[in-house]
């Protein structure tokens, strides 16, 4: 073959085969694109749909829960109805007779929202169930709160979750319920969810993407949600038409350059061969100025950018360096610790090269914790974080040694808990000891003490190489900017409690009480529960500083918050609100809980009196007593300062009585209330979520069905 065949037939190959398979790359990545972001959003509107229909269960159980406490059932669960809780409800008794229905229920079958596993046949409703009980515990019956499973249901679902929502019956074979599908796209959809198991997403043949969404434990109902393909059409003919215009491009390019380039390019390869062995010096001579002449002046001066591009490579290296250090100053000023370790770790990932990587934090001195994971793999969701004890294996030697370490992996020196690897590279990071102590075994002799407080790992340098000596520099900048971040958050933490906290009796302050009662306020509103407050005040404690002198009096108020603490629970919270007063917050506790909780607390103060040294340096007995107002959310008050006030006039009233006391609130008088009718529509409420009420669709059926 002459020349001119052989440049003709090398640049076709060259030219046409990456536009060939650029083509081919593209129509596939537009493939995988596609269905990627069609299960991407089926996987956010599965998890819409179990949200909404979690949130109605909920509001189902707590209708149900409303009717049970009451007496008069009928009224409780005509006002739940009307209130738009629940569109049904049904009172049975132990042998299932129904003892009392609210007017025109959904048809039956009903699905229970705790299901495990959904039976074959339609769903018409949902409910949710309570055990109706006695006084002394014993079952009554049961009550049980519905919502309709209409078209309209479904179509909130769909609007909810932006996709074509499917409702079916249940049976073999599948059948359609209820659907927003299209008519023209119901069969195709429904025969691919024939075929679909768990959370698998399968294609329709006039390109939909489908997948099912239950029934699963709090979701029990079989829906197939479904999303239209964003594939542009006609997409193959337009690759097609490209490939065959570059391959017409390409023979004529190869014929002109085959017909031009006719002499040897002997000087050219020897160059080239210079080139390829890493001397970027080398020159072609210029004899002439035609086409072989210009190739070589194009060649020398790619050779002499290629060189300028090297130089700049290496000045960019350090140019990143001295970005990672304004980096590492700005990430010293946020305290979002997770954060500020992903960041670090991905920093290190993407200048080393390295496949996956972890940073672990020293816990209790005795043992490694993994703090933030990347390419792990073989650690799936849900398992526990990685964890290795100080001293064993390479990021257990690396912490307790202070010496950072790099190479092959070797069975031996790896610790069963460290993830397996080829290659590796670990770098401590540390801060100043807070104590001043030698706490660190990497303390070196006139430098200030250090403290290890964990260990940056890299694992498997992609290509197959070892990380070097530059890998080692960078990501010891990499564990500084660590140290940093880790000190700072441990800082802004301790501060952050000591803002929250009383310096003399270690209880939280007035500042975290007024926080702590609107959020335990607004969680037993939100749940139906009960919180009492305790408003605690130690009897006659100026007399205590005026005979016995301040510190005498500080030292019984350490005292008192020592025995508060040991009386109550851990979800309770004691706070010392000023001098000698004091709240204790007890969560979903009623009147009487509260009531004993004050006798014990008043019992444990009156009955051990505290020793104190007086003016004099003698050790004292000093009797102390304490006085208690209690009050209770929501029988006294409505709001968190309500609550507090009215328990404020308890302890009044206990301090005018008789002190070492404890009075309740006194209960208030009822609220007039006023029902407001409201039309039974079908309308989406603002939010988007599907709920039972007066703007769901309500529909007949025979009040004595049961489900």
């Amino acid at each position: 073959m002459t020349l001119r065949g052989r440049l003709t037939a090398a640049f076709l190959a060259v030219a046409f085969g990456p536009v060939l398979l650029g083509a081919v790359f593209v129509a596939s990545t537009v493939a995988a694109v596609d269905r990627s972001r069609a299960t991407e959003r089926l996987a956010v509107a599965a998890t819409a749909v179990r949200t909404s229909v979690d949130a109605l269960c909920q509001q189902l159980r707590a209708a149900a829960d409303a009717v049970a406490v009451t007496a008069d059932h009928a009224a409780a669960a005509a006002q739940v109805v009307s209130r738009g809780l629940a569109t049904a409800v049904l009172v049975t008794d132990v042998t299932g007779r129904v003892g009392y229905a609210t007017p025109d229920p959904p048809p039956a079958p009903w699905r229970d929202c705790t299901a495990q596993a959904a039976p074959g046949g339609a769903v018409n409703a949902l409910v949710a169930r309570v055990q109706l009980r006695d006084a002394a515990g014993s079952a009554l019956g049961t009550v049980a709160a519905a919502q309709p499973v209409d078209p309209a249901f479904v179509a909130r679902l769909a609007a909810v979750t932006g996709v074509a929502v499917t409702l079916l019956d249940g049976a073999a074979p599948v059948q359609v319920a209820h659907t927003t599908e299209s008519g023209n796209g119901r069969d195709a959809v429904l025969a691919a969810a024939a075929s679909l198991r768990d959370e698998h997403v399968a294609g329709t043949t006039d390109g939909r993407y489908v997948r099912r969404a239950g029934p699963t434990v709090g979701q029990p109902l079989p829906l197939v949600l479904s999303v239209p393909s964003d594939q542009p059409p006609g997409l193959h003919a337009v690759l097609v038409a490209v490939v065959l215009m570059a391959a017409l491009l390409g023979v004529a390019a190869a014929w002109r350059l085959a017909r031009v380039t006719t002499r040897p390019l002997v000087e050219l390869a020897g160059a080239a061969d210079r080139v390829a062995t890493g001397d970027l010096t080398a020159r072609v001579p210029v004899h002439s100025r035609d086409e072989i002449g210009q190739l070589a002046v194009a060649f020398n001066r790619m050779t002499r950018e290629t060189g300028g591009y090297l130089a700049a490579l290496t000045s960019s290296r350090d140019q990143l360096r001295g970005h990672l250090a304004v980096l590492g100053d700005t990430l010293a000023s946020t305290h979002d610790l997770p954060r500020i370790l992903r960041v670090i770790l991905h920093s290190a990932l993407a200048a080393t090269g390295a496949r996956a990587g972890a940073v672990l934090l020293t816990e209790q001195g005795e043992q490694l914790v993994a703090r933030c994971c990347e390419g792990l793999d073989e650690r799936g969701p849900g398992t526990a974080p990685l964890r290795v004890p100080l001293g064993s294996g390479v990021v257990g030697a690396v912490a307790a040694t202070g010496q950072p370490r790099r190479g092959r992996a070797e069975a031996a020196s790896i610790d069963p808990d460290e993830p397996r690897c080829r290659t590796y590279i670990a770098v401590p990071f540390a801060a100043p000891d807070p104590t001043g102590g030698d706490a660190s075994a990497a303390a070196v002799p006139g430098r200030p003490a250090e403290v290890v407080l964990g260990v940056l790992a890299l694992y498997d340098r992609l290509g197959g190489d070892e990380f070097d000596d530059d890998d080692l520099a960078t990501l010891r900048t990499f564990a500084r900017h660590a140290a940093v971040a880790v000190d700072n958050v441990r800082v802004h933490e301790e501060a952050q409690r000591l803002s929250l906290t009383d310096p003399l009796t270690g209880l939280w302050n007035y500042r975290y009480l007024r926080e702590s009662l609107r959020r335990e306020v607004e969680r037993a509103s939100r749940f139906g529960r009960m919180v009492s407050v305790l408003a605690l005040d130690l009897d006659r404690f100026k007399r205590v500083n005026d005979t016995y002198g301040h510190a005498a009096g500080d030292t019984v108020l350490a005292e008192f918050a020592r025995r508060v603490r040991g009386e109550i629970r851990e979800v309770d919270l004691a706070f010392r609100r000023g001098g000698e007063e004091f709240v204790v917050l007890l969560p979903e506790t009623d009147a009487r809980g509260a009531t004993i909780v004050a006798e014990r607390l008043g019992a444990a103060v009156r009955d051990a009196p505290v020793t104190v040294v007086g003016h004099a340096g003698v050790r004292e007995l000093i009797p102390v007593t304490v006085s208690v107002g209690i009050a209770v959310f929501p029988d006294h008050a409505d709001t968190g300062p309500q609550v507090l006030a009215a328990a404020d006039e308890a302890l009044y009233a206990a301090k005018t009585a008789s002190r070492d006391t404890w009075r309740l609130a006194p209960a208030r008088e009822p609220s007039p209330t006023r029902e407001v009718p409201v039309p039974p529509v079908a309308r989406s409420p603002a939010d988007g979520l599907p709920r039972a009420g007066p703007d769901a669709p309500i529909t007949t059926g025979d009040p004595s069905a049961r489900p």
